[in-house]
């Protein structure tokens, strides 16, 4: 009887060592923002943050900071530093901030693309300003979109992480964490009962982060589309090696995408020599090197491939 309970408590104790392992590897590594309310009115807005790199620079979301240019970070042992805002990005819902005083040691930034649905994942975070809590469960999906908005101009933060780790009001910014606790994403917020999202860690992510510590803000080209997913035809498919492109559903009048003579129904196929069949494919081309700079397009249109050249502006998020 003995061996046979032993055997059942064994998955759950596994379980509990690896989340247990996570949280005492991290709790350290993510501190719990307070951050003054602008204009000031009374009061402070709460959030979480993580540690990334020895001299005091903290990963959290644009939101949890807002306007704010300086704020006060609480770590788990009890001190506390201030912290002066270097960038905020609100279209991926990201920020750098910077603590003017000695940080405990960094958490390690990890690699989003390799989650898999079902995986276990650990949420480290300040919920209600409580310093060090962590959540556990598992992604539950992977490549959501969360709809953003900055400066009236609305925007999508692809490749978001779902996960059923509880979130509570104060977990924005703080750590979504793999098995080996490295940092897999940055949570966001919580979609409904059960339900937390995490804005991936990625190269895309990354870029924006070196940015955001470079210059204190994010420089995105702009083309002027609307693009959804579709299926290619069975002889583009043998032709290009994929299942899918975008279809344009959209294009912005007056926009560098109709001045370069894109139009609705297109099916792109690739963009500067590169492959697109996701949202997250044209994405990532839009950086601030693509600004200005002939951007030349293949689309599929009435059966036959048609090539043209583009110049993306820059996008105004202001």
């Amino acid at each position: 009887m003995t061996d046979e309970r032993h055997d059942t408590d064994a998955p759950l104790d596994a379980y509990s060592r690896v989340v247990a392992g996570v949280a005492a590897e991290l709790t350290p590594r993510v501190a719990s923002l307070r951050v003054p309310h602008p204009g000031g009115r009374a009061g402070e807005g709460l959030g979480s943050a993580v540690i990334y790199t020895p001299d005091g620079f903290l990963l959290t979301n644009a939101h949890v900071i807002g306007r704010a240019e300086r704020g006060t970070a609480q770590f788990s042992d009890g001190s506390t530093a201030p912290f002066r805002v270097i960038g905020a990005d609100p279209l991926s819902d990201l920020a750098v901030v910077r603590a003017d005083a000695a940080t405990p040691s960094t958490a390690e930034l990890g690699e989003a693309t390799e989650l898999v649905v079902g995986q276990l994942v650990v949420a480290v975070g300040s919920p209600l300003g409580l310093t060090g809590s962590v959540t556990a469960g598992v992604v539950s999906a992977l490549g959501r979109s969360l709809p953003v908005s900055t400066g009236g101009r609305p925007g999508i933060i692809e490749d978001v992480i779902q996960t059923d780790a509880a979130l509570n009001p104060g977990n924005s910014g703080g750590a979504l964490a793999d098995s080996r606790g490295r940092v897999v994403g940055i949570n966001t917020a919580v979609a409904g009962a059960g339900l937390g999202l995490a804005v991936p860690i990625n190269a895309t992510t990354r870029r924006i982060i070196g940015a955001l510590m470079r210059d204190g803000r994010v420089r995105r080209a702009y083309l002027g589309i609307v693009s959804v997913p579709m299926p290619l035809p069975e002889k583009l498919r043998a032709r290009f090696g994929r299942a899918s492109g975008l279809r344009v559903a959209e294009v912005v009048p007056g926009s560098p995408a109709a001045r370069a003579g894109l139009r609705t129904g297109d099916l792109l196929l690739s963009m500067g020599g590169v492959a697109v069949s996701r949202a997250q494919d044209l994405q990532r081309l839009m950086f601030a090197d693509a600004i200005g700079q002939p951007l030349a397009i293949t689309v599929m249109r009435n059966e036959a491939l048609v090539d043209v050249i583009a110049e993306p502006a820059e996008l105004v998020t202001a």
